[in-house]
């Protein structure tokens, strides 16, 4: 690896080891994956280059932060080795200019708006000089032509595909440490000002190149070790995302600190580096970043979760494919405030708000589950009953302004914590969980549209005040959620819906703008379930070991506090409890068409 990518990623995180080891028996597993037949993952540039050996004219694609010339010595290298002269040409030329571009993402970036921005709507094929792309001349020598980089699949040859990939919590870690930037911009910018970008305009750009050519690709690789990236075949990827989409798979999570992060998760997951000050978050299921891990026995790969909705949308969703599409609609993830802080007062767009000025199709509804908590724990939830919302809002601004503390619970309704209690928290809702809690977050998928009113004047981990977005929270807040009404309508009273001789089914309602829905099965031995058309999203929240059983004949063991998915299209799996006491599982779902 050259000098200038030795420290070419920013995160606490390890990379897989290059030979997967299970996770400690009962123990939470950093890096789970799917088989797929033995032999199909090869591993190094050798490897690829014997891919290449053969051809005249080959395509290598790939997503946003790929280290391309670092590929591209190294596989040339690798090339001649086998005495295959090469020729490359680096699709990035035909790019429009810089400032072309910067025209065109503008409108997409929320101008003075840090943070939020509207997605860009259009094509990869807008970023280039179409000209300049139909004037590459392949010639015909005894060499392999190679056009790579990021929208070489728009060439039309006779050669094979590649296909270079990067999960994006991978492309976010490149993107802190400075060795990436974004699509046409010749120097990374700030870390944040990138990420934005990404969201708004490289991203949906990207992925909607990916959906294009999913099946057209012979060749898929993962280069997240840039030294020795992994190579699957495309046929062999496409069946294997066919298995999972009727079967069950869980993604590989990623976990994150934050200035008011817990100790819990370390507890939890001792494989997780313990020098860290603290977690914060842990990504169990966030689509849109998490990446699939894929193992033959001997090698792995990993491809990020999009390819499985490009792919496989009607199998995962069933029922609520039309509507949703590419996007998978749940999200789980862990918010950790054991021995840390109270998360920010916040609060999310309603539906109209944020289709307005953001282009979303749906927002970010919450409901918080708690996992663990420890006495006189609490959460923020909705306004006190006396509350007034001019007086609130003159109490921000002034605490914003002059930088001093607010009083929150004069103005905020608290509701205590136990084990296995579910708020709701739909769009307009003001929130936040308190301390000493471990809250599993069951969310829509839209996910960045947080607006926080108050941080307890608190810096973030580089030292800087955290953004707030308190005109934006205002024009979102419900100041009619307050006091009793909050009890009664935003924390869920549960139901038994069935039961047998060792087992329950309970029902945790979610408010009526929830599109989704939770159940909880408790039971001793085993419990069979029905996905009535709906993906179910799955984490065992009491117990040591479950093991999963699917129509299609797919048996997979899940661990405490591990999130796993089954799409529609299994139709019935059993829930089989491996552990020594009673098992929890807690299960969202789409509420079926007649009910949204």
């Amino acid at each position: 690896m050259s000098q200038q990518l030795l420290e070419y990623r920013k995160t606490s995180q390890k990379l897989p080891p290059v030979v997967l080891k299970p996770a400690t028996e009962g123990g939470y597993g950093l890096y789970p994956s799917s088989c797929v037949p033995s032999g199909s993952i090869d591993r190094g540039f050798k490897a690829i280059a014997e891919k290449v050996s053969g051809f005249q004219t080959i395509r290598i694609d790939g997503f946003g932060g790929v280290f391309w010339e670092e590929f591209r010595k190294h596989l040339q290298a690798s090339l001649a080795e086998i005495g295959v002269e090469s020729k490359w040409i680096n699709v990035s030329h035909a790019l429009k200019q810089e400032c072309e571009i910067n025209r065109i993402a503008d409108p997409c970036l929320g101008g003075d708006d840090p943070l939020f921005g509207k997605r860009f709507a259009g094509k990869m094929i807008d970023l280039f000089d179409r000209q300049q792309l139909d004037s590459y001349h392949l010639g015909t020598g005894s060499f392999c032509t190679i056009i790579y980089g990021c929208g070489a699949g728009l060439f039309t040859c006779d050669g094979p595909l590649f296909y270079v990939d990067l999960p994006k919590s991978e492309v976010q870690f490149r993107s802190r440490a400075g060795t990436i930037g974004n699509l046409g911009i010749s120097t990374p910018t700030d870390p944040r000002a990138t990420y934005k970008r990404f969201f708004f305009f490289d991203w949906p750009i990207l992925n909607r190149h990916k959906a294009a050519i999913i099946r057209q690709v012979d060749w898929f690789i993962d280069e997240q070790r840039p030294d020795e990236p992994s190579i699957m075949s495309g046929e062999h990827l496409r069946e294997a995302l066919n298995r999972v989409s009727t079967g069950v798979f869980r993604a590989k999570p990623w976990f994150e600190p934050g200035p008011w992060g817990g100790q819990r998760i370390k507890q939890l997951i001792p494989d997780l580096p313990q020098e860290v000050a603290n977690y914060a978050w842990s990504f169990e299921l966030i689509t849109p970043e998490n990446g699939l891990l894929f193992s033959d026995g001997q090698q792995w790969i990993e491809v990020s979760f999009d390819w499985a909705m490009y792919h496989n949308a009607r199998e995962i969703l069933g029922d609520h494919e039309p509507r949703f599409g590419y996007d998978f609609p749940i999200r789980f993830n862990f918010l950790d405030t054991f021995e840390g802080g109270n998360l920010s007062i916040q609060c999310h767009p309603q539906t109209e708000y944020i289709q307005k000025h953001f282009g979303e199709p749906f927002t970010q509804d919450e409901c918080y589950y708690i996992i663990d908590c420890k006495p006189e724990s609490k959460v923020f939830l909705g306004f006190a009953e006396d509350i007034d919302p001019a007086k609130f809002s003159a109490e921000l601004k002034y605490s914003f302004t002059e930088e001093t503390e607010m009083d929150v619970d004069r103005y905020l309704n608290s509701e205590s914590t136990q084990k296995h209690d579910l708020f709701l928290i739909p769009g307009g809702t003001v929130h936040s969980s308190g301390i000493n809690n471990l809250v599993l977050e069951i969310s829509a998928t839209t996910y960045i549209y947080t607006f926080k009113v108050y941080d307890w004047q608190r810096m973030d981990l580089d030292g800087k005040p955290r953004t707030l977005n308190i005109d934006r929270a205002l024009e979102n807040l419900q100041f009619d959620r307050k006091g009793d009404r909050v009890a009664r309508e935003f924390v869920s009273h549960p139901v038994e819906l069935a039961r047998g001789d060792d087992w329950r089914l309970v029902h945790l309602p979610t408010h009526d703008q929830h599109f989704y829905d939770v159940h909880r099965f408790e039971f001793d031995t085993e419990v069979e379930s029905h996905t009535e058309g709906s993906p179910h999203v799955l984490s065992l929240v009491e117990g040591s070991s479950v093991a999963v059983e699917t129509k299609s004949g797919m048996r997979q063991q899940f661990n405490y506090a591990e999130t796993f998915v089954i799409p529609a299209a299994a139709e019935s799996y059993r829930l089989i409890n491996v552990g020594q006491q009673r098992a929890m599982v807690v299960k969202a779902f789409i509420k079926s068409l007649s009910t949204t």
